[in-house]
């Protein structure tokens, strides 16, 4: 790999080889159907086989060939019934799927030429997409954060409202796991160490007395600590990979979003998570994100219908 170049080509998407892969909308609707239903065969229910379905001119809908009944790539996935261009749709996911530290709904508007409040409804529906259950392996380190400014720097109808408390697992040199909880009791979070860590597991964490309880799980954990009031790394003992994530996600905000409510906090965890758990891996981003366009995120009574069977649709 050439020295002066610190991303390894497996993971480079330039703006070029988007628009070669994707040059206009019939390109990208042509993608979400071949990973539905990959050279057009899909189930007909009129039919009741799966038959090969062709291209409705003028609309994002395909035909079966033997009785015309159309089926619809879009359906249920996040650009349903969407009047966005769908290139416009790839190209935010490029752009969510690019950055590290994330990209505003206002940038996006100004790349994209849609209204703020269609550019936030996009950003919002492809977080959809990032959201993931992860079960994590040992050693892993763990710790807790809160987001909210200070009172004194917040409008005064705000004043008074507690922070936002989330809750992380970080796998060193692997993934991470970070959940909003209403607080940082064990009784909020032991049940997320439980549902992400297997039975026995190296866990390393400061001293804070709530995390102190993992030894109490009934499990087999190995619970090492670290005394932050003496030092940050004690041999194999700290807590610095969980907190270089978390100062990922706070800097993030801060200086892109500036601020989050709490409904929409673990959406946003789950963005800079998703990043986060592939910022190894040897494919573009941008591909891992397209390949979830395809999920379900609202599927209609028809597919609902077809998902709980055992056939193909």
């Amino acid at each position: 790999m050439n020295r002066y170049q610190s991303i390894p080509k497996q993971q480079r998407y330039s703006a070029q080889q988007f628009d070669r892969e994707f040059p206009n909308d019939d390109a990208c609707l042509e993608y979400i159907k071949e990973s539905r239903w990959p050279g057009g065969r899909a189930l007909c229910v009129n039919c009741g086989v799966v038959r090969k379905h062709y291209r409705v001119s003028g609309r994002t809908a395909y035909a079966c060939h033997a009785c015309g009944n159309h089926i619809f790539p879009l359906s249920g996935t996040i650009f349903h019934k969407s009047t966005t261009s769908l290139r416009t749709w790839f190209l935010v996911i490029r752009l969510m799927a690019s950055t590290r530290v994330g990209v505003s709904a206002k940038q996006i508007q100004r790349e994209t030429g849609v209204t703020y409040k269609t550019a936030w409804r996009m950003m919002k529906q492809i977080r959809k997409l990032m959201g993931e259950k992860i079960y994590l392996s040992g050693p892993v380190e763990m710790d807790e954060a809160e987001f909210g400014g200070s009172d004194s720097n917040k409008h005064h109808h705000l004043r008074g409202k507690t922070k936002a408390s989330a809750f992380g697992i970080v796998e060193r040199h692997g993934k991470v796991v970070a959940r909003v909880v209403p607080d940082t009791t064990k009784e909020s979070i032991l049940p997320v160490v439980a549902e992400v860590l297997p039975l026995s597991a190296t866990i390393y964490s400061d001293q804070s007395p709530t995390l102190a309880s993992v030894r109490w799980m009934g499990k087999s954990h190995r619970h090492v600590t670290v005394n932050h009031s003496e030092t940050y790394v004690d041999g194999y003992a700290h807590t610095n990979t969980i907190d270089g994530f978390w100062s990922l996600v706070k800097r993030g905000i801060k200086g892109v979003y500036y601020q989050v409510g709490l409904e929409y906090l673990q959406s946003y965890l789950n963005e800079y998570a998703f990043r986060y758990n592939r910022r190894k891996a040897m494919r573009p981003m941008f591909a891992f994100l397209a390949e979830r366009t395809v999920t379900q995120v609202c599927p209609s009574a028809r597919e609902q219908k077809l998902l709980g069977s055992s056939q193909p649709f």
